[in-house]
């Protein structure tokens, strides 16, 4: 008879201590691996590089999670559809890097991968910031006539961009910032976008999903390059609205 899988527990006094092998995470829920400890910056990057990410509600301890199989989307692979093509060319918008994490922070705030009530609590918000400030989490975003209108956020490793959240309040604008950003990420030789758990969204996007053992072997290998850290900025051609550039609205 199999031993039952037993949850194992982070003590939030110790950022340093190790996280459970991945394998041992429960079947049911699907990749649930290890609960409690803290979010600090040192934690949160010891659990990234491992391939794991938290993911709880307000008001319920921290959960830290590594599903089999991993949704993942490579930068080249992302699937322009022929309305998504027509918005890109568009000369309506502009795009930009790290200018407004916060409020992509905000924009995102909400229900995650279909579940309900909102997971991103403050607790989540000020971790995210706080790798932020340490030059490890950055933001994609969309501007239109003087407003951030989509953008999402994530945590890069190597060559790894792992996806957290995404946002839209006009159509297309959360696909426009996940674009550019597949872009900048090619030319700067990302390998891999970690999309954590898959979706039919996703699935339209280009993302497939691939057995855990091949995602952590491809983030191992991503990981023996240098991280790119601090703040990111376009470094290709992107879409410039000129109300932006002359400074008229936005950071």
């Amino acid at each position: 008879m199999d031993n039952p899988v037993r949850l194992h527990w982070l003590d939030p006094r110790d950022p340093n201590q190790p996280f459970p092998a991945p394998n041992r995470a429960m079947r049911d829920p699907n990749g649930l691996l290890a609960i409690g400890g803290d979010l600090s910056v040192t934690r949160l990057m010891r659990a990234y590089a491992g391939g794991i990410f938290p993911w709880y509600n307000p008001n319920e301890p921290i959960l830290w999670w590594c599903p089999d199989p991993r949704a993942v989307l490579e930068p080249e692979g992302f699937h322009v559809s022929h309305s998504l093509g027509k918005r890109i060319r568009k000369p309506d918008y502009s795009v930009s890097l790290d200018r407004a994490f916060a409020d992509v922070l905000e924009g995102c705030t909400g229900s995650r991968r279909g579940s309900q009530g909102t997971w991103l609590g403050p607790d989540m918000k000020r971790a995210y910031l706080e790798l932020f400030e340490a030059g490890h989490a950055h933001s994609a975003e969309v501007w239109r006539r003087g407003r951030l209108v989509g953008g999402l956020y994530g945590v890069a490793l190597g060559r790894t961009f792992f996806g957290e959240s995404m946002f839209s309040t006009e159509t297309d604008c959360s696909k426009l910032a996940l674009y550019w950003l597949c872009q900048q990420l090619k030319a700067w030789s990302f390998e891999l976008i970690d999309c954590q758990i898959a979706s039919q969204h996703l699935r339209t996007l280009g993302a497939a999903e691939i057995p855990r053992d091949r995602f952590l072997s491809r983030l191992r290998a991503s990981l023996q390059h240098p991280s790119r850290t601090g703040t990111w900025k376009y470094e290709i051609d992107v879409p410039d609205d000129p109300l932006h550039r002359h400074g008229a609205y936005g950071p």
